[in-house]
C-alpha cells in the first residue's frame, strides 16, 4: 500500500485522475472500476474535462461499478446508474453497453451477483478499481464483519450508512435497506486498486484502515494485503496517520511520482 499526501483537496482530485488517465492511455481498453458517493464527483468532472481538452478517451473503456441499492431501477434518479450517467458516462465517448452495474430491481438478486461475477471474469478481471471510504470503513457497501473472502452479494446497510446517504432520500429511513455489492474478495482481484479519501470527518476511519490491524470491522483494512494499492488522501484526511512523514517523502522522492509533483 502507498499513501499519497497531497495539500489540497483540488491536488489530491487531480492527482486521482491523473493516474486514471494514465492507465487509460496506456491501455484503452482498460477495464475499470467505479465507485460512487461524494467523493468521486469531483474525480469524474475532472476526468470529463481531460477528455473535453486533453483528447483522453473512453471509447474502448468498460466499466463495472462496485454497487446498486436493492429495489432502485436504472432509471431511477436516485441509482446509481443514474449517478454514473450525470457525472460521467454521457459526458464522454464511452460505449453505453461497455459500462455494467448490478441490477438491484433483478427478481433472483442472488442470480444476478453470480452472473455480474461471471461478466468481470469474462472482460478478464478489473485493471484499476476506484473506491471511496465510508464512514465505517467500509469500501462498497462491504459493511462491518463482511468476510474479507466474500464476493458480490446482497447486503443489510447499517444505520450508519443509511444516515451517511440520507440527503439523496430525503432521510435515513427513506434509504434503501440493502445493495448488491461487489465482495472484499472481488475488489481484492483487481489488478491495481486507487482509494481517495478526502476531509478531516474521514481522518480517524483513514488511519485504522491504512495502519491499523486488519479485521472484519473495517473492511477496508484488507487493502493492506493488496500489492498494487494506492491511496491518496489530502491534508485534512491525513491529520491521523502516524507514517505522514514518510509518506510525504516518498511522493517527493520516489521517482515513479516525478511526473505528478
Amino acid at each position: 500500500m502507498e499513501i499519497l499526501i497531497r495539500p489540497t483537496t483540488d491536488l489530491a482530485t487531480d492527482l486521482a485522475a491523473g493516474l486514471v488517465a494514465d492507465r487509460l492511455r496506456a491501455r484503452p481498453d482498460l477495464v475499470l472500476g467505479c465507485a460512487t458517493g461524494r467523493t468521486m464527483e469531483n474525480l469524474y468532472a475532472n476526468l470529463v474535462e481531460r477528455h473535453r481538452h486533453d483528447n483522453l478517451s473512453f471509447a474502448r473503456c468498460v466499466t463495472f461499478n462496485l454497487d446498486e441499492y436493492v429495489g432502485l431501477g436504472a432509471d431511477d434518479p436516485r441509482s446509481y446508474h443514474a449517478y454514473m450517467r450525470e457525472h460521467l458516462f454521457r459526458h464522454v465517448d464511452i460505449d453505453p453497453a461497455h459500462t455494467h452495474l448490478p441490477d438491484g430491481t433483478a427478481d433472483n438478486l442472488a442470480g444476478e451477483a453470480k452472473h455480474y461475477e461471471g461478466q468481470i471474469a469474462a472482460a478478464g478481471g478489473i485493471d484499476l478499481q476506484l473506491l471511496g471510504l465510508g464512514e465505517s470503513g467500509h469500501i462498497g457497501f462491504n459493511e462491518p464483519l463482511s468476510s474479507l473472502m466474500s464476493r458480490t452479494r446482497q447486503k443489510a446497510l447499517t444505520p450508519t450508512t443509511r444516515k451517511q446517504n440520507a440527503e439523496f432520500f430525503g432521510g435515513p429511513d427513506r434509504v434503501p435497506a440493502r445493495a448488491l455489492t461487489m465482495g472484499v474478495g472481488t475488489i481484492l482481484e483487481a489488478r491495481e486498486v486507487l482509494m481517495v479519501v478526502l476531509g478531516s470527518a474521514k481522518a480517524d476511519i483513514l488511519a485504522k484502515a491504512t495502519e491499523g490491524p486488519i479485521t472484519a470491522m473495517i473492511s477496508a483494512t484488507a487493502l493492506q494485503l493488496h500489492p498494487n494499492c494506492k491511496v491518496i488522501v489530502d491534508e485534512d484526511a491525513a491529520v491521523r496517520l502516524q507514517g505522514q512523514d514518510h509518506y510525504r517523502w516518498i511522493f517527493e522522492n520516489e521517482p515513479e511520482w516525478e511526473p505528478y509533483r
